[in-house]
């Protein structure tokens, strides 16, 4: 590493977080800058334009024929559309009746159901917001402190960010493949075991629902030691629980996360099959939520016939039953004889695939009816083309920082850091919560993620607890001040006696839980890789 390479480098990183901070959206920061800084260093013989011509295949490489990435939009569809859907509201209700008894019972529930959502759909905004609305003025109502109120929705609706299905997963994974492939390619091993975003789905599962344990016990001895801070429900009030809406509010849910992650975890399906599966068995689940009565929101609006309610009931039997017979019978047409039993599960099969095909109209028929079909669409392209332009200007970002012999700069500094490859991943554990507080989770994948990883992985560190510990730490993104993408959802939404120095004041319990459970998976990395190690080694 040479002074040029260094204040090339230093130059460029300051020019891109420049123009962030100046207002300029980040995907085109990242990209301008980098374009500009490279014709400005090819003037003075520093720079070589021919790396720009690698844009291109950069791109389509990266983000257009991924197939890890396809997941990402069918994600965001299943989480979107269960958002718009009636589950989150019977799970909270229900569930706050459940848990009433206990002592801050009410934000116990608050986070039992964050994490549940977490499983279901992945999305930050979309829990913290439906349960802001829901479940923020019951709390008060009821005479919790504001400040835990509001911190507890905020830590609950972040969990979507560590327990799988999570976007920052996916993303995190696409990342962590290339970078381990990379790293041990230079030192010489070129048929290393890859790593996969499945991989990444095991080793948070641990990590991510003891955190939520933790948010629970932070709560439940809190109403023990300061029960007028979050009072529990009176008598009165849990007289009316009918334990049978809280399974079928349960069932939901759990069905899907049992579709979706067990699919994954136990190799039936990668993760954008899964994903696929997920989005339409959110789509019928959301339909589902709605009662025939209530299908036409324009006074109007002729409802929909009752059975086409009915038909979405029996897509979600038939797409639980298509698994099963697939196990249980040789569904192949092409075989010269075909047993009695096999012929009539082939017949079966028919039937139900018909059936989960009418069935899916029928719910898009349901969803259009009510207004939501066009929003559900418009937020998935929105959020998805997000998360794609922000990759295409990371990618050139990049390419460019390579050219500047980035690479060697930041290997010279880690081979330099006290305390060795432990030292390095501290530091850069300490990077990335750091620029959580002023960059999305999103930017940080992709700026911070090709640069760092290959250099740390090229020692024995195990990929997927280096890839969980970055999962947690960009989860904390989300609550620190002051761009904590949650604490502003939440404060859109909130009643107006609750002011921003509420939401802050509250999330700090919550930021120093999740700083232990940051301690807990580095000192123990068993927390993260003995999950993994069980399902596919």
């Amino acid at each position: 590493m040479d002074t040029t390479q260094l204040t090339l480098v230093t130059l460029l990183f300051i020019a891109a977080f420049g123009s962030v901070l100046a207002g300029i959206p980040v995907a085109f920061a990242l990209s301008g800058a980098a374009i500009i800084m490279a014709f400005a260093a090819s003037l003075f013989g520093l720079f070589d334009l021919s790396f720009l011509g690698a844009i291109p295949s950069r791109i389509f490489g990266t983000a257009i024929f991924n197939d890890v990435l396809t997941a990402v939009p069918l994600f965001i569809l299943m989480g979107v559309i269960l958002e718009r859907s009636n589950i989150a509201e019977d799970l909270l209700n229900n569930m706050a009746k459940a848990f009433g008894r206990l002592p801050a019972g009410l934000g116990i529930s608050v986070t039992f159901v964050g994490a549940l959502l977490a499983a279901s759909t992945g999305i930050v905004g979309a829990t913290v917001v439906a349960m802001g609305l829901l479940s923020l003025p019951t709390m008060l109502k009821r005479g919790y402190n504001p400040s835990l109120a509001a911190g507890s929705i905020c830590a609950a609706g972040t969990l979507g960010q560590i327990i799988p299905p999570s976007i920052v997963l996916v993303l995190l994974g696409d990342q962590l493949s290339g970078a381990y492939m990379e790293a041990q390619r230079e030192i010489g091993n070129y048929s290393p075991e890859p790593v996969s975003v499945g991989d990444l789905f095991a080793g948070a599962l641990i990590p991510g629902f003891g955190l939520a344990a933790l948010y629970m016990l932070y709560q439940l001895t809190l109403g023990l030691l300061k029960p007028q801070l979050c009072p529990p429900l009176t008598k009165n009030e849990l007289e009316g629980i009918i334990w049978r809406d809280v399974l079928f509010s349960l069932l939901p849910p759990i069905l899907l996360i049992l579709t979706v992650l067990g699919s994954i975890l136990s190799g039936i399906a990668t993760p954008t099959e899964a994903a696929g599966v997920g989005a339409l068995g959110g789509l019928l689940l959301a339909a589902r939520s709605f009662n025939h009565e209530t299908s036409g929101t324009d006074p109007g609006t002729r409802p929909l016939p009752e059975w086409t309610h009915k038909l979405v009931t029996a897509a979600l039997i038939a797409a639980f039953l298509l698994p099963l017979v697939r196990s249980v019978a040789d569904l192949r047409v092409t075989l010269d004889t075909i047993s009695a039993w096999d012929g009539l599960m082939i017949v079966v099969a028919i039937l139900a695939s018909i059936t989960l095909l009418a069935g899916t109209f029928a719910a898009i028929a349901i969803l259009a009816r009510r207004r939501l079909l066009a929003d559900i669409v418009n937020s998935t392209m929105r959020i998805t083309t997000l998360a794609f332009v922000i990759l295409v200007g990371a990618t050139i970002f990049s390419l460019v920082f390579r050219g500047f012999g980035g690479d060697e700069v930041v290997t010279h500094a880690m081979d330099n850091i006290p305390g060795g490859v432990m030292g390095a991943v501290i530091a850069v554990s300490l990077l990335v919560f750091v620029l959580g507080f002023f960059l999305d989770f999103i930017e940080i994948v992709f700026i911070i993620m090709p640069i760092v990883a290959p250099v740390i992985l090229r020692s024995d560190i195990d990929p997927v607890w280096f890839g969980v510990l970055i999962a947690l730490n960009l989860q904390t993104s989300f609550l620190t001040p002051p761009f904590g993408f949650a604490l502003f959802y939440l404060k859109g939404v909130a009643p107006a006696e609750i002011t921003t120095a509420h939401i802050y004041r509250g999330v700090m319990p919550f930021i120093a839980i999740q700083l232990v459970a940051l301690v807990l998976v580095f000192s123990f990395p068993q927390l993260a890789t003995w999950l993994p190690g069980v399902l596919f080694k």
